[in-house]
């Protein structure tokens, strides 16, 4: 592969976890990557272990560190990206009824403002080439909210809802734009929950699959998305998550046939 017909992925949340294995997967697909963070120390100290790579670092709530992080990576890398994963996120948790405003306010500016943000200026440099894929990272309680969590999962569809949106601004510039949902998934901000055996197991046998999912379960369906061989899917919301998604019924207790017949 030449130079000149190397992609370039730019992804959010890099310095660690999810968006870190995302940015070595896509580097190791022939990628030049960037990795930003409000951790900029840390995305560069990642990017150093990743060839043909650099690190910035972005505030993704302030227009104005967006905007000077996408000069910064045109000069690294010679244009704006081919790919954005929007992975950057946060939770704050807490009963709903007591849940401070700042809180609310702090996760809705990062999960949603940030790819707000991010997209606009990603997708506006994709429009003028002609080509380009967004991939936005949801989550399972984007269909499935779970309690105490704030406002992650009202964010979280409302993403959602903004990659439908971006699809539509963008698809007919050329760019594609998806999202995937990771369920219960032993990365980033799960990894301590997960660390528990008790929990893990338990989990893994709510799981319509039969497990928890590995980070490299997520990458894959960021790399595919990403890649030429999805070159007819748009506007997506692809969840990887065993089958939680539909598994309702599953968690019920089940009459016996008798029971039913009765």
């Amino acid at each position: 592969m030449s130079e000149e017909s190397r992609k370039s992925a730019l992804v959010t949340g890099a310095a660690g976890g999810l968006g870190l294995a995302i940015a070595r997967r896509l580097a190791a697909d022939g990628c030049r990557v960037g990795l930003i963070d409000i951790d900029g120390d840390g995305a560069v100290r990642a990017a150093a272990d990743i060839e043909d790579a650099a690190g910035f670092r972005c505030d993704v709530t302030s227009e104005e560190s967006v905007t000077a992080m996408f000069g910064r990576f045109e000069a690294a890398f010679g244009g704006p990206p081919d790919i954005l994963v929007n992975n950057a996120g946060i939770v704050r948790f807490g009963e709903l009824l007591d849940h401070p405003v700042e809180d609310f306010r702090k996760v809705t500016e990062v999960n949603l403002v940030g790819v707000f943000l991010m997209s606009r200026e990603a997708g506006a440099r994709m429009a003028v080439r002609g080509s380009g894929a967004i991939v936005n990272i949801t989550s399972l309680n984007a269909v499935q909210p779970k309690p105490d969590i704030g406002a992650y999962p009202a964010t979280k569809a409302a993403v959602a809802k903004l990659t439908e949106q971006f699809a539509l601004a963008l698809g007919p510039r050329g760019v594609r734009v998806n999202a995937v949902g990771p369920g219960f998934v032993d990365a980033g901000m799960s990894t301590s929950i997960f660390s528990d055996p008790a929990v893990r197991a338990e989990s893994g046998r709510a799981v319509p699959a039969g497990r928890i999912g590995t980070p490299g379960d997520v990458v894959a369906a960021v790399a595919f998305l990403v890649s030429d061989e999805a070159g007819f899917i748009h506007g997506q919301h692809l969840m990887v998550d065993g089958g939680m998604s539909f598994s309702l019924w599953n968690q019920l207790p089940r009459m016996a046939p008798e029971e039913a017949e009765s």
